[in-house]
């Protein structure tokens, strides 16, 4: 997934509403900039930061910048913004490259189920189960290598495991798919001391036959790409 427009570096002076960010370019101008990200973003807001930014010139926008990436300058990248995912993931599925969803063919984004939900990807395919794949983004990093969900406590995705859950004792094939938005992990867990219930629940809807997966990502200032899977802690 390439970005609509060429990312330019500034240095992070705030976040702020979740949705904020004031931001510092390389010419000194100080400009505010849209945050996707309405987790915690821990350790990934840290004033004085290299960040990349999405200039854009749309009226219909309130904001000219959006932020995109963190850059940690040891040859790391992070992703913020929490709508990559399922982009990514989108072109991938389409093209197949997901290999444990390689066989099917037919690819539909948000499609309503359970109970007033949307479905990140509900994939067909003549003679096979629906798969019903939800999406995650992961960004949270304290230990070397390891990467962890959630950032904070996420009612949403509690219920979003719910849902999965009920469309495997349907018999459907239900998917949690993980993409961690880091390039320096190499493993997965749950961050169980953030949000114990999501915990919980993850542990029922594994009982209940929902089956988890887990991908890195190849990030740069020109676009996120799907990485290769990653060892599942969890």
């Amino acid at each position: 997934m390439r970005f609509q427009t060429p990312l330019v570096p500034a240095r992070l002076i705030r976040r702020y509403k979740r949705f904020l960010a004031d931001c510092r370019l390389e010419d000194g101008r100080e400009v505010t900039a849209h945050c996707a990200n309405p987790g915690s973003m821990l350790g990934l807001a840290a004033p004085g930061i290299k960040i990349w930014l999405e200039p854009n010139d749309d009226p219909k926008r309130k904001l000219n910048f959006g932020w995109r990436l963190v850059d940690h300058e040891n040859g790391h990248f992070t992703c913020v913004d929490t709508s990559v995912p399922n982009r990514a993931l989108r072109h991938a599925l389409q093209a197949r490259a997901v290999a444990p969803l390689a066989e099917y063919k037919t690819v539909r984004p948000e499609v309503k189920y359970g109970k007033n939900s949307r479905i990140d990807f509900l994939l067909s395919e003549p003679g096979l189960k629906d798969a019903y794949v939800e999406v995650k983004s992961v960004t949270l990093n304290r230990r070397p290598g390891l990467a962890e969900f959630p950032d904070s406590v996420t009612a949403r995705g509690t219920k979003h495991l719910g849902e999965l859950s009920a469309m495997a004792e349907l018999g459907h094939r239900a998917v949690m798919l993980y993409l961690v938005q880091r390039t320096d992990c190499t493993r997965f867990d749950l961050a169980r001391d953030i949000d114990p219930v999501y915990a919980a629940a993850f542990g029922a809807a594994r009982a209940q036959g929902v089956e988890t997966l887990c991908f890195g990502t190849i990030i740069s200032p020109e676009g996120v790409d799907l990485g290769k899977p990653l060892t599942i802690d969890a």
